[in-house]
């Protein structure tokens, strides 16, 4: 290996050592960082392909006894009877902004669950929707959407902030279980079914990959450079 080019920079002057020593260990770090992305963005598009098998799967008979965990996402089919009054939760959608998601009782073969049956506009949060029999195609879901900053729920006013499947559960009397609709037979008018899908999952590692392999070439870089002008001072 000819090693000539690089000896002016490296081999004369001892007190570089140090300095490369560093610089090679940073560059390790860098490009290990890449690399944990590289496998961090497999995994999350393994993850996001299981889900959106499993939404989409052939929908089954409800669980005897639903499970947070293991049956997340589950596909199922239910037949009853919508009971009682409605809660509306607050969301706005990319296509219709601000509107509110209605979820109601739903009384099937002896059970009663939550059935989260879409979104309507806020113009529409007090028309009447039709109860009585249906047929409910969808998504069991426990979703996470509370945090410090989410206001507390305007019960009086049914006004609510996030879909807390306990707390639902507890105010329409059902069990928590809640069924995101994706096909309600007959179809309700005004309302839009949000189903669910994997597009709030977040999957930025690219950028990551990005971030951390360009740094590691930075660095290579500013490590050159530093060696370029550490010689020609030296050479004066």
């Amino acid at each position: 290996m000819h090693l000539a080019p690089l000896s002016p920079y490296f081999f004369p002057m001892k007190q570089n050592w140090p300095f490369l020593l560093l610089s090679v260990l940073v560059l390790i770090l860098l490009v290990s960082l890449g690399n944990w992305q590289v496998l961090r963005k497999a995994e999350k598009a393994a993850y996001i392909a299981a889900i959106d098998a499993r939404i989409a799967a052939a929908p089954v008979a409800l669980p005897t006894a639903p499970d947070a965990t293991a049956d997340q996402f589950l596909s199922v089919r239910v037949s009853g009877t919508f009971t009682g009054p409605e809660v509306r939760v607050l969301v706005s959608t990319r296509d219709y902004g601000a509107g509110y998601r209605i979820i109601q009782a739903f009384e099937a073969n002896g059970r009663r669950l939550l059935i989260d049956r879409g979104y309507v506009l806020s113009s529409a949060k007090d028309t009447p929707r039709p109860a009585g029999a249906a047929s409910i195609e969808g998504n069991l879901h426990w979703p996470n959407e509370r945090d410090k900053y989410t206001p507390e729920n305007d019960v009086a006013g049914n006004t609510w902030y996030a879909r807390d499947v306990p707390t639902l559960a507890q105010a329409l009397g059902t069990e928590e279980v809640l069924l995101v609709a994706r096909e309600e037979a007959p179809k309700p008018a005004q309302i839009l079914p949000l189903p669910l899908d994997t597009s709030t999952i977040p999957n930025r590692h690219l950028e990551y990959i990005i971030t951390w392999y360009g740094l590691a070439a930075v660095w290579v870089l500013m490590t050159a450079y530093f060696l370029k002008r550490r010689h020609a001072k030296a050479k004066l």
